[in-house]
């Protein structure tokens, strides 16, 4: 099977753990904001995550940190990334909105009460990033409303594709998952919450043909999607 072949093959598998993993009910859940005891109170303080329950005395400080701006067809959202929370998911993730990867792509999937998803660029030269995986960091810090994390489907296999976090899903912690927090949306969370729902309901835009031809599968859709105009590094 060549790369291309099974990086689609993982992202395929990839929708159908998370919506293995979706919550029964669609109600939103809202990260609590109560004062809490260190080093909950430093993560707070330095980079506004939370440990995951039993993590507490694992997480490391978040001294480092670096700043996103988004504009949307929807809207705008600022995005802190922690590099001290997953250096290598922080470093690809800056790396790809430096390169422009992200500019002009689409929300590919929505499911409203529990993730969005981005993360696929069919032009040249953005494609080749497909195809470059990296290595999974270490699962410390809650999936909380407005957290982002890498998309993937087994140990290992994280590339382009980032969701991020309608509600709790701290159940995609779980070893088998191993989804890793590496940044969070600071404002413009109501924007996140516009996001049109396209495609299939569960699995979204159809991934294969949004990498082989995005701009025409685009065209042809009677409903588009929210758009990812550009994403910059500001700090």
């Amino acid at each position: 099977m060549s790369t291309v072949s099974l990086s689609r093959s993982l992202a395929t598998l990839l929708c159908v753990l998370l919506a293995a993993c979706q919550p029964a009910s669609n109600e939103d859940a809202t990260a609590s904001d109560a004062p809490a005891q260190a080093p909950v109170a430093a993560a707070a303080a330095a980079g506004r995550l939370a440990p995951l329950p039993g993590k507490e005395n694992a997480v490391p400080q978040l001294t480092r940190t670096t700043t996103i701006r988004m504009q949307t067809s929807s809207g705008e959202l600022t995005i802190e990334v922690y590099p001290d929370a997953a250096p290598n998911a922080a470093q690809r993730f800056v790396e790809l909105a430096q390169s422009g990867f992200f500019d002009d792509t689409p929300i590919s999937r929505v499911v409203p009460g529990f993730v969005a998803q981005f993360g696929i660029n069919w032009r040249e030269p953005h494609k080749a990033w497909e195809n470059r995986l990296f290595n999974d960091d270490p699962t410390l810090f809650s999936l909380e409303r407005g957290t982002l994390a890498f998309a993937k489907a087994g140990a290992n296999t994280n590339s382009t594709q980032v969701f991020i976090n309608y509600r709790e899903n701290n159940q995609l912690a779980a070893p088998q998952y191993n989804f890793t927090v590496f940044g969070k949306v600071v404002t413009g969370m109501d924007v996140v919450d516009r996001f049109e729902q396209v495609g299939d309901p569960s699995g979204g835009l159809d991934q294969g043909r949004l990498w082989a031809d995005g701009g025409a599968y685009l065209e042809s859709l009677p409903v588009k999607p929210t758009m990812i105009e550009q994403a910059v590094v500001v700090e």
